[in-house]
């Protein structure tokens, strides 16, 4: 249940009142209030996802919330509940405030008459293409229960994937952030103390490594307010970069490339488009149209700039495998394995295996680039480290060879 607040007119009276509700949907809250004797002039719901950028933003349904719904929702359709009885009962279940509102507004269309299918148009920053499609495909072919477990399978398979990539990148973020305050506190904290003990000497002159630290410390100390409008700054404008036409080109370039992580991502984009096209074969999507929603789930632009070009080739009348076969953005294998598949009429088999495989091959990646990072994190943390102590020691050494000397 969720709740309303509403703004009504008592006809016998004329007297506006305002007052709460507890409906499944908004007109079921109309319908409430009827019954009560009002007429209904406004009603909004009092929980809910906020219409400001940043309420999007924090009332995003997680991906678990996601899968857990289509899960429910397929297992209480196969056992022959109607849809609007399934999405009542996962609609009390859930515990996702924003997921209860959509479900929510999703009965209010089907119970106006709209297909499951166009209800969830009108959510797409909860539903993605691949989803809709699906759910599309299952209405039509009658088998929305299974459309809906192969749902779930694909986006507990994209999930489990993205955690491992994100798993690889934390360790070496957290180490360079470690490293960076250490650093900071050094010069900060401990160079000007040895810049102090050295005034207090006639005549003695620092090296040369320690005067650069020491510049950079007092402008940090001095222009602290001009370092964080720096950062954020720079941060924001990379944020923006990367959501211009050139700046996502750059990225995604970068990330099938770039060393270490170009293999990593390749293998990802692999086993992301051979198990997106795996679901919506076994589904019945035609050809063309899953290459279409693929390209656009892709997450990469110059990937999906080769499906579209793949696109027209198809549609000229060439084999798929052979629409991509070649191209510098597909790995060499998958081309391979889809022209086995239309040779002996197993496409969907085989992209499921080129999936498997790949997916097993992004695993080995992740474990390979791990196993680079570490070193190269320990050499630079090493030479960091030397710098630093070299910038403290050096002076320190100097005073002493001078007592010596004396």
């Amino acid at each position: 249940m969720l709740t309303y607040k509403y703004e009504a007119r008592n006809p016998a009276t004329g007297e506006k009142i305002k007052a709460e509700v507890q409906a499944e949907s908004e007109q079921a809250a109309a319908r409430l209030i009827r019954a009560s004797g009002f007429s209904p002039l406004d009603i909004a719901a009092a929980e809910g996802v906020s219409k400001l950028p940043m309420g999007k933003l924090f009332n995003k349904v997680k991906m678990k919330d996601k899968i857990l719904f289509s899960r429910q929702l397929s297992t209480l359709i196969n056992a022959g509940l109607p849809l609007l009885q399934a999405l009542r009962s996962v609609n009390t279940q859930a515990t996702s405030k924003p997921l209860k509102v959509i479900t929510s507004q999703i009965m209010s269309d089907i119970e106006a008459g709209s297909s499951f299918s166009v209800a969830l148009t009108k959510h797409p920053e909860t539903f993605s293409q691949i989803y809709l499609s699906l759910v599309a495909a299952g209405e039509a072919s009658g088998t929305l229960d299974s459309a809906l477990e192969r749902i779930a399978n694909q986006q507990e398979k994209d999930a489990e994937i993205i955690s491992k990539v994100r798993g690889a990148m934390i360790y070496p973020a957290i180490v360079m952030f470690v490293m960076l305050g250490v650093v900071s506190f050094m010069i900060v904290k401990v160079l000007p103390q040895v810049e102090i003990l050295y005034n207090g000497i006639p005549g003695a002159k620092l090296p040369l490594l320690t005067i650069i630290m020491l510049d950079i410390a007092h402008f940090i100390i001095k222009f602290w307010w001009v370092v964080i409008l720096g950062v954020v700054v720079g941060g924001v404008g990379l944020v923006r970069f990367s959501k211009t036409t050139v700046g996502r080109s750059v990225i995604d370039r970068f990330k099938m490339k770039g060393w270490p992580i170009g293999p990593l991502f390749m293998e990802l984009y692999m086993a992301r488009f051979t198990r997106m096209g795996t679901t919506l074969v076994s589904s019945g999507v035609p050809l063309l149209q899953m290459l279409e929603i693929t390209a656009s789930a892709i997450s990469n632009v110059h990937i999906e700039d080769s499906i579209n070009r793949a696109i027209e080739k198809v549609r000229g009348g060439k084999s798929l495998a052979d629409s991509i076969d070649g191209d510098p953005n597909f790995l060499p294998l998958v081309p391979s394995m889809l022209r086995i598949g239309e040779q002996s009429g197993s496409m969907e088999q085989m992209m499921a295996k080129s999936a498997d495989y790949y997916e097993k091959e992004l695993d080995n990646q992740i474990k390979t680039v791990s196993t680079i990072i570490e070193p190269v994190l320990m050499v630079v943390l090493g030479v960091v480290a030397f710098i630093i102590v070299a910038a403290v020691l050096l002076p320190i050494y100097g005073l002493a060879g001078q007592n010596i000397g004396t």
